[in-house]
């Protein structure tokens, strides 16, 4: 819109100053030709390029958001920074960062990968450079999976030839027909160029509840040994998550290539909320919504949910997922 009101100004300027009209040929077409210039570099100007005025990597940002806003994740989070540090730092790196995060629903996974989105990409989620894909909703056809395949081929080519640096994110692996994904392998490999493009700068962000509850199992042991959450290693989970994730023959990730051929960097583990983490996660809501804070609402919000093992109630059966609801109803 702006930049429409901005070459409308120049044309009607001219036009009205009768500037055009007391020019000969050559000078009007100079005149207008410096127009259609001015006005492709203001154009330029608004919309979101890839270049570093719209791409540009935020690590004390990430760190920050990672810190203050993710609450009981301390594997994801360190995992994460280090990730994506490392690889955002990288100015050849060999192949595409590749996460694949899981966990049961409202653990945080989709709002890290909106975090990580935010440190790299100056519009977040709303780069025209980060793409998701929810399974149910763009693949929900079993027998069309040739065709979907196809499809994700074309769109990932089409936007990583426009931006290297892109970002695709696919939600709902555990909903994901098995096969499907091996789709992507080769731009997710270490080849330096496919068709003549490079994906070696783009994200790959897989999300799915799929191994959750061996997670939630080890996060159980944990506890029942009386032990603290801060001393699970990702050690303890990562080997028994992968391969659960393999086998799940229910699974986006069932016999996958893509775990066969080690093409995914890292398997990162969310683990099941206590009640303490979703009274944090209520109030970072009021302070998002420029609530004066209120701990005793927090803990009403808290109280309402579900959580289990049904005696102890240890750990919150939604996660944070449906704070924002119950918060409106006691404000």
């Amino acid at each position: 819109m702006k930049v429409a009101h901005i070459c409308f100004w120049f044309h009607v300027s001219l036009t009205a100053s009768g500037l055009v009209n007391a020019f000969d040929p050559f000078t009007t077409t100079l005149v207008v030709g410096l127009g259609a210039t001015l006005g492709r570099t203001i154009y330029k100007y608004f919309q979101e390029n890839c270049d570093q005025k719209w791409i540009a990597y935020n690590t004390t940002g990430l760190k920050s958001d990672l810190d203050s806003k993710l609450f009981g994740q301390h594997i994801a989070s360190r995992i994460i920074l280090k990730a994506v540090n490392g690889f955002m730092s990288n100015n050849n790196p060999k192949k595409p960062l590749v996460l694949s995060l899981h966990g049961w629903t409202g653990t945080g996974k989709n709002f890290v990968s909106k975090l990580i989105a935010e440190s790299v990409y100056v519009e977040g989620m709303h780069s025209r450079f980060v793409h998701v894909f929810t399974s149910t909703l763009h693949f929900p056809h079993a027998e069309q999976i040739a065709t979907y395949k196809s499809q994700l081929q074309q769109w990932i080519r089409g936007n990583v030839t426009n931006c290297e640096r892109s970002m695709f994110i696919f939600d709902e692996m555990d909903k994901m027909h098995p096969g499907l994904i091996d789709g992507i392998k080769p731009y997710l490999d270490y080849y330096e160029k496919l068709d003549g493009a490079s994906y070696r700068k783009s994200i790959f962000v897989f999300l799915s509840n799929a191994g959750g509850d061996g997670i939630i199992e080890t996060a159980l042991d944990f506890w029942r040994e009386g032990k603290q959450r801060e001393e699970i290693e990702l050690k303890d989970l990562e080997m028994a998550l992968s391969l659960s994730v393999f086998n799940n023959n229910k699974s986006g990730f069932f016999r996958s290539t893509l775990i066969d051929k080690n093409l995914v960097d890292f398997f990162v583990p969310f683990l099941p909320l206590e009640y303490k983490h979703v009274v944090q996660c209520v109030l970072a809501e009021m302070k998002a919504r420029n609530i004066p804070l209120n701990h005793d609402v927090a803990d009403k919000v808290a109280q309402d949910l579900v959580y289990f093992p049904k005696s102890e109630r240890v750990f919150s059966v939604k996660g944070c997922k449906t704070i924002e609801s119950k918060l409106d109803f006691y404000i």
